[in-house]
Formats: structure tokens, C-alpha cells, sequence
């Protein structure tokens, strides 16, 4: 399997472990295989029966044939493993008729990102050694909350390998900003950016683009790569579980083999859902792709009208993982339907105007799979409630958003399918916002005391790994502007 960047129109196509170690394409475009594997039924039905681990193994060999599926498998199971998610990793909840969650947070950060980072730098560190890399691979992540954080924990201590950091200073949750901010860890950096995430990311972008740092980075003997999910190897692990959640509907008896499925997912920078695009282009059976978005709705506007535009108002939200209006994956999507050609005059004129506009045949493609609609803060609070009050789930801000948006698609078109909604972290990491959304609002902004008052309020535990957060001490309290990113970096 050969991959190409999403402006080459060339197709000049690297390994897989290439395309991992490198990240970013040298002319700013995102990696893509040149072809989509495809499942059978006798691959589902062979699936069905494996347990997490064998699963992604499986999947992952179909594009990362380089690796082996033996090397895959020993990943898999070291990543995945009791420890690191007690419970097994995603494990699908009823939480009405019809209606699931693919709860995506019982790792060791309390956020979906866990399921492709605690895998992905085993894939690194086998790139590495595949290629002959000997400089040390600095990693560059800008994160909207809790990439960073599943970052710097599936990173921590690994040889051959650093990795620094940036958040936007006022755009993350109090528990986000601690988990990142007290990480332990030899060869990890967090720094601060004064703006919001897009502020970060187009500076990590900068800087990855930029030949004098590159050269700079040689010289010290390192080189750049990303754990964003412009990485192909974040992106690749995140197809697994939409294939894993229908496998387990077909054990629970919910569905039969070639029903379709509804897969509700809160994005914001459009990896996610994509990843469920890339499964759907494999073969499994999806019905629509629903894009749920909050306040920030550029992603919604897009499905809606074709047009991208990133110059609007930005709202800080209590869903700030989706607060973003540069949605860095939306760029495979355009590759995938329209070639590398369009892609590259289209981010062009993304990059020089901040708008552009797909043509009708490219938005009709679009329309075929995806459905867009968002939630904003009002909502978002009474589905918290709603959901506890009437189903007894407990959900996250962000989660909320999704279990919202799906309840505008069932009212638009009462379509009745199996519908799954992707849950992307635990409550507790937005314990004060998730407390007045049950209208117990905390008299503080203390996050011990917002965790105790929604484990009292609710009558569940609160998870291990942010529990320990308030006992360890804060190591990073550095601030950068957005012009001035790279003296974190070399400083």
C-alpha cells in the first residue's frame, strides 16, 4: 500500500511508515493510501468473533501491509490491554431502542483520542526503525483539549522520540488544562498559545512548512512529525472502532449482517468522521454519516451550502474540543471525491482567502453520505439533562452535542435505523459545566470540588486517571504567541 498527498496530483506515493513518520506531506497536503481495502462478509463475520486488539490488528494490516499483521497484533494488544482500559476499549451502550453510545473514554485520558494515540506511537516507533531513521522525531500537536493530553500520555518516556504541546491558553476545560500541564514524563513539553486552537494549529502548520526550521531541526539532530489526526497513523486506528461497533451489534442481536448504521459523530477538525467515511468505503453497511457540530457550526454550513468559510465569529464553548474553524481532514474528504487537483487549487484559496466553495457535483457526493446539523450551548445543557433525567446516561458536553444533533435528524426524516453516537470523553472532565447542566451548578471553580459534587450528584465514581491529576504537581506554566511558537520549540 502506497500513499499520496492530497495536492499531488503526480501521485508520487511512500510507504506507510513513511507517510507515519513524516506526517505532514512536503507540499502542506495530508497523506492518503492510493487504494481503499475492502471487508467482505466473511471478514465481518470473521470479526465478530475477535476481541478488540484482533481487530484492529486486522484492520490496520490492510493498510499498513509494511508492518505485518504479527507486528500489528503485538501492538494492538500491548495498547489496548485491562490496564489501560478496564473494561475493554469501546464497548457500545444502549441507551434507548435503537440508540447506542460507543463510548470511546475508558483509556488512560479519559477522551476518544486514547484509542488511536496509545497505538499510534508504537506505529512511530516501528516507522523508525523500518526507515533507518536515526535523528530523534520531535512530534508537534496542537490540540482544541484532549489530543494533547493522549498525546503526551501515549508519548511519555518512548525512546527516539519528544514532543511538545501547544493549547489554546483560555480555550480549554480546567481538567483538560491540569491533565496537560502536570504530565509526567522525560521528554515532554506543554506550552500555552495566546489564541484559540486555530491559532495553534496554523502555527504548527507554519512551522512544519518552513525549510529554514526544518534544516534547523536537522542540525539538532531531530526531525518534525505529528500526532494530530493529519497523521495518517492517528487517523487509521479510528476506523477500527466504527467496524468494531457494528460487529458488536450484530453479537447483540441488534442488527443482522448488511443492515445499515447510522454513525452520529461531534467533530471539529472532521478526523473522526472520516474515519467512519474511510470504513463506510471499505464496506461497511453505513446509512448516513451525521456531522454534529456546536456553536462553531463551519462544518454544518459546509454540508448545507458547499461553501467553507472560516471568517466568521468564534464562540468559546462548553464543548471546547469542537471549538475550531479550520477543519484540517475536510481536506481527504475533497481529495476523495474530487482528486488531487481540485484539492490543491481549493486549499490554495482556503489558505490565501479563508472560504471556498466546492463544486455542485463535489457537494452532491458530499450529500450522499453526510448529513450536517449542530447544537448550540442551550441545547447542548438541556440534552445533559434530558439524557440523565429520562435514560439515566450521564454524557459529556460534546457527547451531548451528538445525542442532539441525532434527535434533529430523526425529527427531519424519521428515520428509523440503528443509530450509534460516537461519546468522545467522560463527563468528568467537564465536571463543573456537566453539574449545571443537571442544575446542581458548583460554587467553585475548584476542579476537586467539581469532580466530588458530580460523583455526588449522580451517584457514579470518578475515573481513576483524573483523580490522580489532582495530586500531582504543575510542571508547565509557559505561554507563547502565535508568531513566536518555534521558541518553544528551540528555546
Amino acid at each position: 500500500m502506497k500513499y499520496v498527498s492530497t495536492r499531488d496530483k503526480n501521485a508520487r506515493g511512500v510507504s506507510s511508515a513513511e507517510a507515519i513518520k513524516t506526517g505532514l506531506a512536503p507540499d502542506g497536503g495530508l497523506f492518503m493510501p492510493e487504494s481503499i481495502p475492502s471487508l467482505t462478509e466473511d471478514d465481518f463475520r470473521s470479526l465478530a468473533v475477535l476481541d478488540y486488539p484482533g481487530r484492529a490488528a486486522f484492520i490496520l494490516s490492510l493498510f499498513l501491509d509494511d508492518y505485518g499483521i504479527g507486528r500489528l497484533d503485538g501492538y494492538a494488544r500491548e495498547s489496548y490491554r485491562e490496564e489501560r482500559f478496564p473494561g475493554g476499549a469501546a464497548p457500545l451502550r444502549k441507551v434507548s431502542d435503537g440508540l447506542f453510545s460507543l463510548e470511546l473514554w475508558h483509556g488512560p485520558t479519559c477522551a476518544f483520542k486514547d484509542m488511536a494515540l496509545q497505538i499510534m506511537p508504537r506505529l512511530l516507533s516501528g516507522a523508525l526503525t523500518m526507515t533507518g531513521e536515526r535523528r530523534t522525531a520531535h512530534i508537534l500537536v496542537a490540540t482544541s483539549g484532549d489530543t494533547g493530553k493522549a498525546a503526551l500520555e501515549g508519548y511519555r518516556d518512548v525512546p527516539g522520540v519528544k514532543i511538545t504541546v501547544f493549547y489554546p491558553r483560555d480555550g480549554v476545560s480546567r481538567m483538560q488544562k491540569m491533565q496537560m500541564t502536570t504530565q509526567e514524563g522525560g521528554n515532554v513539553n506543554v506550552t500555552a498559545v495566546e489564541g484559540n486552537f486555530d491559532d495553534a494549529q496554523t502555527g504548527v502548520k507554519r512551522i512544519f512548512s518552513d525549510g529554514a526550521m526544518r534544516e534547523r531541526a536537522d542540525r539538532d539532530g531531530t526531525f518534525f512529525s505529528s500526532a494530530n489526526s493529519i497523521n495518517w497513523g492517528r487517523l487509521a486506528p479510528q476506523i477500527v472502532y466504527y467496524v468494531s461497533a457494528y460487529c458488536d451489534l450484530m453479537n447483540g442481536g441488534a442488527i443482522k449482517y448488511g443492515d445499515t448504521v447510522n454513525y452520529v459523530v461531534p467533530t471539529g477538525n472532521f478526523g473522526n468522521i472520516f474515519a467512519a467515511f474511510i470504513a463506510k468505503k471499505m464496506g461497511l453497511p453505513v446509512g448516513r454519516l451525521i456531522c454534529a457540530s456546536n456553536s462553531n457550526r463551519v462544518l454544518t454550513d459546509f454540508i448545507e451550502t458547499g461553501v467553507y468559510d472560516r471568517n466568521r465569529e468564534f464562540f468559546k464553548t462548553i464543548s471546547p474540543s469542537m471549538d475550531i474553524l479550520i477543519s484540517s481532514n475536510l481536506e481527504r474528504l475533497i481529495f476523495s471525491v474530487a482528486g488531487a487537483e481540485t484539492t490543491a487549487s481549493l486549499m490554495d484559496e482556503l489558505g490565501r482567502t479563508g472560504r471556498y466553495k466546492v463544486p455542485a457535483d463535489v457537494l452532491a457526493a458530499v450529500r450522499e453520505t453526510f448529513s450536517g446539523y449542530s447544537a448550540d450551548e442551550n441545547e447542548t445543557r438541556d440534552e445533559i439533562g434530558k439524557l440523565f433525567r429520562e435514560d439515566g446516561y450521564l454524557v459529556d458536553p460534546h457527547t451531548a452535542v451528538g445525542f442532539r444533533c441525532a434527535e434533529k435528524y430523526f425529527a427531519d426524516t424519521g428515520d428509523g435505523t440503528v443509530t450509534v453516537v460516537a461519546s468522545t470523553a467522560s463527563p468528568y472532565k467537564f465536571p463543573a459545566d456537566v453539574c449545571a447542566a443537571l442544575g446542581d451548578p458548583v460554587g467553585s471553580d475548584d476542579p476537586a470540588e467539581a469532580l466530588n459534587a458530580l460523583s455526588a450528584a449522580t451517584g457514579t465514581d470518578i475515573p481513576a486517571p483524573l483523580a490522580r491529576v489532582l495530586t500531582l504537581p504543575v510542571r508547565f506554566t509557559g505561554s507563547v504567541s502565535p508568531d513566536k511558537m518555534e521558541d518553544a520549540i528551540f528555546g
